[in-house]
């Protein structure tokens, strides 16, 4: 028979909490989460292992001769698997998997392996698409070590963590014809816009912006990567909104100019996700503090080391 490890530590918790409520706040899970996993406990040993009283729920006899054996084996697990984890990252040699969406690969990615290959030179680093939707990034499996992006609904066996808010700003070509140094409402309304169009459900963050805003904007262009909007706004009399770290990367190109919209467009969040199983491992814990500390510099430059 195989035993799930992952129940062990959940009836644990149940016994010293005596309240699924309590358990559940305790792990970090969902009430319904641990209520599923107790029934999968009963099934597996065979006994109710708690009986509901007045005061609580009361664990049954099996139960309470189990805790003291479960614990001291996870305990014995946990000593075993930390003697491994001695994370040194300049000795390191492993590879990650991060899924960046289009915004974290062009604005953080790059500072990201400067980073990895001054602290750690022998871990390797493989992006893989973002995708429509979190489940094809491969983190919610755990496959993939993390998401770097937008999280829409993550599932509970995530962990996400804010990086950064992000501003927009708009660019059009230098000797635009209607546009010098400041961009009304009037005009934005006027002029046709190149969209990058983030797939599935991350395509609201503009648009209800906009909307709040009841800010008009006819796009001319979709495109799917921001590398391709400086080349069709150097050549035509468009517009296109994009987040203000993108448009620094712009800047320096003496074919556009970087200019505020017309209203206050507001933030959009950038965050991390990763699978709840990395929460305790050291080199994961290291590579999301170093990923941490470059959107730290990104959104706060002055503060940065």
């Amino acid at each position: 028979m195989r035993y799930d490890l992952n129940l062990l530590p959940i009836l644990l918790a149940l016994i010293e909490e005596r309240s699924v409520t309590r358990a559940a706040d305790r792990l970090g899970m969902t009430q319904p989460a641990v209520s599923n996993a107790l029934t999968r406990l009963r099934s597996l040993l065979n006994d109710p292992l708690f009986i509901r009283e007045r005061y609580g729920m009361q664990p049954t006899a099996k139960a309470m001769a189990l805790a003291p054996v479960i614990e001291a084996a996870l305990g014995d697990l946990d000593e075993a698997i930390l003697e491994q984890q001695d994370f040194n990252p300049q000795r390191a040699e492993r590879q990650f998997v991060i899924a960046p969406n289009s915004y974290a690969e062009l604005v953080l990615a790059p500072l990201i392996v400067s980073r990895m290959r001054e602290q750690a030179p022998g871990i390797r680093l493989r992006l893989t698409p973002y995708g429509s939707d979190l489940a094809e990034t491969g983190v919610i499996s755990g496959e993939t070590a993390l998401a770097i992006g937008r999280m829409v609904d993550p599932p509970d066996n995530l962990v996400v963590q804010h990086l950064m808010d992000e501003t927009l700003a708009c660019v059009v070509r230098a000797d635009h014809p209607e546009v010098s140094d400041r961009l009304t409402r009037p005009q934005y309304e006027r002029l046709k816009h190149v969209n990058v169009l983030p797939p599935g459900r991350l395509r609201a963050g503009l648009f209800q912006a906009l909307e709040r805003q009841q800010l008009k904007r006819e796009v001319a262009v979709s495109v799917t990567h921001f590398l391709a909007v400086p080349e069709i706004i150097a050549v035509t009399d468009y517009c296109a909104t994009l987040p203000s770290q993108v448009c620094r990367r712009l800047a320096d190109d003496p074919r556009l100019k970087i200019l505020p919209p017309p209203v206050d467009l507001g933030t959009f969040p950038v965050d991390m996700a990763w699978h709840r199983r990395y929460r305790d491992d050291p080199a994961h814990r290291w590579l999301r503090l170093l990923i941490l500390a470059v959107a730290n510099s990104v959104a706060r430059p002055e503060r940065a080391e």
